[in-house]
C-alpha cells in the first residue's frame, strides 16, 4: 500500500501544507527581490494592442449556476484591483500580489473551483476566468510569460461557445500557483479589467505601438480512445507577423494538448479510435 503524503491525512494537513507553500512564495519573492508592478492609473495609454470579452455564465456540465452568478461577483470585486495597472520596462505582473486572498471578509462568495482535477467550489471561486483573459491577452503581446500553469492535461467541461483555442487557459491558486509575466522591452503597458451584465471585458494598451502583431490558433484538432479513455488532441500556434509588411515571420508552437475527456461525450463527437 502506498503512503498518504502529509497534505493527504485530513483536511487539516492539507490547509497546514497549502499555509506552507503560501509563506515559502512569499519568502522567495522577498529573497529574490522583484520589481511587481504596482500603480494603476484611469487615464489610458493611447495604443490599443488587444481586447476580448469573456462571458462569465456559461454552462459547464452539471454545474449549478448559482457558483456562476457567485463567480460574477467574485470577478467584479478582484478586477478593482487591477484595471488600470501600468507595467512598466522591468516590471512584473503577478495576479495574487494585486488581488491578495480572495477571503468571504471581503466579500468574496463560493464559487467554481478545481480540486484534484474535478470540479469543487470555494470562496473565491472563478479567479481562473480572469487569468484565463489576461493570459490570453497577453500572448497577443511582446511581453514575456514567466509562470503559467495548464490544468494537468485534462478536458473538465464540454465547449460552450468557445472563442479561443483549447489548451490557452491558466490555472491559479493563491499565492503559489500564479500567473506572471515580465515586461523586457521599452514599452509601458496597460492592463484595463471590467465585468458588464454578460462579460468579463479586458484591453491591453501600451504607450507605443508594437513591431509585431500576433495570431493564436489551433492545429490537427481531434479526439481519441486510448486503452478506452477519450482524449482531446491537437497543437496551438502563435504567428508572429509583421506589423508593418504583415508577413509571418515565426509560428510558434506554444502547447501539445493530450488531455483526458472528463466528461459524457455526446454521440456526435467523432473520435477516433486506436488500433490496440
Amino acid at each position: 500500500m502506498n503512503r498518504k503524503l502529509f497534505c493527504e491525512i485530513s483536511p487539516f494537513t492539507y490547509r497546514l501544507s497549502m499555509e506552507k507553500e503560501i509563506l515559502k512564495r512569499h519568502l522567495q519573492d522577498t529573497l529574490h527581490k522583484t520589481h511587481f508592478a504596482s500603480e494603476r492609473t484611469e487615464t489610458l495609454l493611447p495604443v490599443l494592442v488587444y481586447r476580448h470579452n469573456s462571458l462569465i455564465r456559461r454552462r459547464l456540465g452539471n454545474v449549478n449556476m448559482q457558483l456562476q452568478e457567485n463567480k460574477a461577483i467574485n470577478l467584479a470585486l478582484a478586477v478593482k484591483h487591477i484595471d488600470g495597472l501600468l507595467i512598466r520596462p522591468g516590471e512584473t505582473f503577478s495576479i495574487w500580489k494585486l488581488i491578495g486572498r480572495t477571503t468571504k471578509r471581503k466579500g468574496y462568495k463560493e464559487g467554481l473551483t478545481i480540486a484534484k482535477g474535478k470540479p469543487s467550489q470555494g470562496i473565491g471561486g472563478g479567479m481562473c476566468q480572469l487569468s484565463n483573459l489576461i493570459h490570453w491577452l497577453i500572448l497577443h503581446s511582446e511581453l514575456t510569460i514567466t509562470e503559467h500553469h495548464h490544468h494537468d492535461g485534462l478536458d473538465l467541461f464540454p465547449d460552450f461557445g468557445r472563442q479561443i483555442p483549447f489548451g490557452t487557459g491558466t490555472s491559479i491558486s493563491y499565492n503559489y500557483i500564479d500567473y506572471r509575466f515580465r515586461n523586457n522591452t521599452a514599452n509601458t503597458y496597460q492592463i484595463r479589467l471590467w465585468v458588464d451584465d454578460e462579460y468579463l471585458c479586458g484591453e491591453l494598451r501600451a504607450v507605443e505601438h508594437q513591431p509585431h502583431s500576433f495570431h493564436i490558433h489551433a492545429e490537427n484538432e481531434y479526439f481519441s480512445r486510448e486503452n478506452n479513455v477519450v482524449y482531446r488532441n491537437g497543437e496551438v500556434y502563435r504567428d508572429i507577423i509583421d506589423r508593418e509588411t504583415g508577413k509571418c515571420l515565426e509560428s510558434q508552437l506554444i502547447r501539445t494538448n493530450h488531455a483526458r475527456v472528463m466528461y459524457d461525450c455526446p454521440p456526435s463527437l467523432i473520435i477516433k479510435e486506436d488500433n490496440k
